[in-house]
């Protein structure tokens, strides 16, 4: 098997993950969205340093602390990515556990654009006039959802946006993927911890007393919140970024899938019509990435033969 093709496996597997991971939330939905929060980020930063203890990373994370500290602009900026990834997580799971899945879908299939719109605004990146047709047409589609349930879909919305910001600080700052998940939950731990002996103090805490299933599937979601990271962190860097933009869209599809056909989520006229605006926007956007990235190659190769011709 070639590296590239071992990288776009591992890449679809993580997708896979993420996409069905709505119904693992949905076997826990008798827990509330703040108690969930609090235990996917206790235990995800446990397991995660177990892990990387176990594979005698523990040097390189240390090391990866004092670096982070010797630079405080980076520290803190990494200490504000915590926040925003903590209420990603907040958003995801409230919606999955309110039966509104469909919704978590559509903010997943809107961050890209948010992302490129971000990077156009901190990062002065330029953008394409196929993009910026894009943006246009998802606009209207989240425009449709507004004036048709006559609010706006915030949880949507707050996905996008919180994780499109956390994406703008990850690019400026070069960290393994595994340990930066452990700085992360290492950044927001002492809130969980603190959460939950509050929510053990006023007896509303359903870990430890909700049953053996309940305490090992809260314990799960840690695992489940570093897997797919520790795939994508050996995956990505196989393939081209361009594939990874692809295939992206295989976790909102599978979200979207799940909400409405296992779970029954409403999926009318309306709902069909501004989706649609968005998947015309995702294509073009994808479709302008692919073109660019292939233009770029063919220009990297001639340039390549001209230096070897000389």
């Amino acid at each position: 098997m070639t590296e590239e093709k071992k990288g776009t496996l591992l890449t679809i597997l993580t997708y896979t993950i993420w996409g069905f991971l709505p119904i693992f939330w949905k076997q826990v939905d008798h827990v509330p969205a703040d108690e969930l929060l609090a235990g996917r980020i206790f235990w995800a930063f446990w397991l995660t340093l177990g892990f990387i203890v176990l594979t005698g990373g523990g040097k390189q994370l240390l090391a990866d602390v004092k670096s982070l500290w010797a630079s405080k602009k980076t520290f803190f900026l990494l200490m504000l990515a915590s926040f925003l990834i903590s209420a990603n997580w907040f958003f995801y799971i409230y919606a999955v556990t309110n039966d509104r899945i469909v919704e978590t879908s559509l903010g997943y299939y809107i961050n890209p654009l948010i992302s490129v719109l971000l990077g156009s605004f901190f990062l002065k990146e330029k953008l394409s006039p196929a993009v910026k047709v894009a943006f246009i047409l998802a606009a209207i589609g989240v425009s449709i959802i507004t004036i048709s349930y006559g609010t706006l879909p915030w949880l949507a919305l707050g996905m996008a946006f919180s994780f499109a910001f956390y994406g703008l600080i990850k690019k400026t700052i070069q960290l393994n993927a595994l340990r930066g998940l452990a700085i992360e939950t290492l950044f927001v731990l002492p809130f969980a911890t603190a959460y939950y002996i509050y929510l053990f103090s006023i007896d509303r805490a359903a870990f430890l007393h909700s049953g053996v299933s309940t305490d090992l599937l809260v314990i799960l979601s840690g695992f489940l919140t570093a897997l797919p990271l520790l795939l994508f962190a050996m995956g990505a860097p196989l393939i081209p970024l361009y594939m990874i933009g692809f295939l992206q869209y295989i976790a909102p599809s599978l979200m979207l899938l799940i909400g409405v056909f296992i779970y029954g989520e409403a999926f009318g006229l309306v709902s069909i019509v501004s989706f649609s605006f968005i998947w015309g926007a995702l294509i073009l956007f994808t479709g302008s990435k692919i073109m660019e990235a292939r233009r770029m190659r063919k220009n990297r190769h001639i340039l390549h033969a001209e230096l070897h011709g000389k």
